[in-house]
């Protein structure tokens, strides 16, 4: 009986070590699906140590599945931040060519900005994965570009939107780029005329934009700024029209109209006559006043109270 216990449990063990890479992925994926990732993880694992030795094109697909599998994994299923960035940046390792890395790249990325503020690794990444084309350009260039703002890299942040809109002139992105650009310029000393182009420049060309609005008004901001109040209210009335949050253009146009108001010379004469005292009547003019009257009382309180 003790041998038989023994023999199939050998013949077990055989049955194991001829499980396939494939077999594991399989595994893999189910346990995904059940929702059970710590069994999944084993698996995906059990698939990569079969592989490793074995550079074989199937075999690196295989392997490239198997490790964006356990990635997404940490990532999608334990929000284990620290353990995806690691398997993800191995499969940029193993398997650099892979559609997989291309993902992976796409989502480290992601990881690098929100979780580790590295903004620069997250540009590495992104760049990385546009050398590849991948049909999301302009949205991936888009991101680039913001991660300059970010980084107040606004040259660089102008730049990347520019080549944007060129390079991706059909893409729902060029307005975004055209907004970005105009706001990177206007964040650098100097260039307010120009910023004021680039925003003129998107309304002309998309007109029906949702920026277009937005431009306006950071168009009557830039006249504000310059001094140019009248120009700065003619704008703002315009964006009134169309702009998401009109309460905010009209504090815009309320404060510009007292901006106006507090530096027009009839309106400084008016205020001097306010608080003209040549109006009021001489001291001898007036009654005396008494400490009944000093403490808001009438005259008459007082008449009434001191007995006059």
């Amino acid at each position: 009986m003790r041998r038989l216990v023994l023999a199939c449990a050998l013949l077990a063990a055989l049955a194991g070590c001829r499980d396939t890479p494939a077999d594991h992925l399989q595994r893999a994926r189910d346990a995904v699906f059940e929702k059970r990732p710590d069994e999944a993880l084993v698996e995906y694992r059990k698939a990569v140590d079969l592989l490793r030795r074995d550079d074989t094109p199937q075999s690196l697909v295989l392997r490239a599945r198997a490790l964006k599998g356990a990635a997404d994994v940490y990532w999608l299923e334990q929000r284990k931040v620290k353990e995806a960035v690691s398997v993800y940046k191995e499969l940029l390792v193993q398997c650099p060519e892979s559609p997989e890395a291309l993902e992976a790249r796409i989502i480290l990325a992601e990881l690098l900005r929100v979780h580790y503020n590295d903004l620069r690794g997250a540009i590495d990444q992104l760049t990385a994965a546009l050398q590849r084309n991948p049909p999301q350009g302009a949205e991936l260039h888009y991101q680039v570009a913001k991660l300059y703002f970010e980084l107040a890299d606004y040259a660089q942040c102008e730049l990347e939107a520019t080549r944007l809109a060129e390079r991706f002139a059909t893409s729902a992105y060029v307005d975004d780029a055209l907004f970005l650009r105009a706001q990177a310029i206007q964040m650098m000393e100097g260039r307010r005329q120009e910023a004021s182009r680039a925003y003129a420049d998107l309304r002309t060309r998309f007109p029906d934009s949702e920026l277009a609005a937005h431009a306006t008004v950071e168009m009557g901001r830039l006249r504000a700024e310059a001094g140019e109040n009248e120009k700065a209210i003619e704008l703002w009335v315009q964006a009134l029209k169309s702009h998401p949050d009109p309460a905010l253009v009209q504090d815009y146009i309320s404060r510009a109209r007292r901006r106006i108001a507090d530096t027009t010379p009839g309106s400084i004469g008016e205020r001097a006559k306010a608080f003209d005292h040549a109006q009021a009547p001489p001291p001898s003019a007036r009654a005396p006043r008494t400490s009944v009257e000093a403490a808001g009382g009438t005259a008459e309180e007082a008449s009434r109270d001191h007995g006059d």
